[in-house]
Formats: structure tokens, sequence, C-alpha cells
């Protein structure tokens, strides 16, 4: 599995994604604007369903290919 580069993109959504969380987290904790602290959110959002369609086109590219 780690020999599959695809899932080397897949390690760097996932991390992007904690990223974005720990940014978002962090911003909530400052009480910064209530308004960035969202779009940041939406961001992470949109940064899990990218890594989420990863996920699942990995498993059926190695369910159908072996």
């Amino acid at each position: 599995m780690a020999n599959d580069p695809f899932f080397y993109v897949i390690l760097i959504a996932c991390l992007a994604v904690a990223g974005v969380l720990i940014w978002g987290v962090s911003q909530f904790g400052r009480g910064g604007d209530a308004k960035k602290s969202n779009k940041i959110m939406q961001l992470r959002i949109l940064a899990q369903f990218i890594a989420v369609v990863l996920i699942v086109g990995f498993a059926l590219t190695r369910s159908i290919g072996g």
C-alpha cells in the first residue's frame, strides 16, 4: 500500500485537513473574527470532502485492480 503514489496523495490530503482544523480551532480560541473562523471551518469541510473522495477512490481502485 505504501508503494502506491496515490497513498501519499491521501496522506497529504489528511494532513491538510488536520492543518486547517488546527488553524480554525486556534482562531476560535483567540476569539478572533467569527466570520473568518466560520470560513476556515467551511474550508475544513471542503478539504475533508476531498480527502474522503480520495480515500474511497483508493479503496475502489485497490479492490478492482487487486
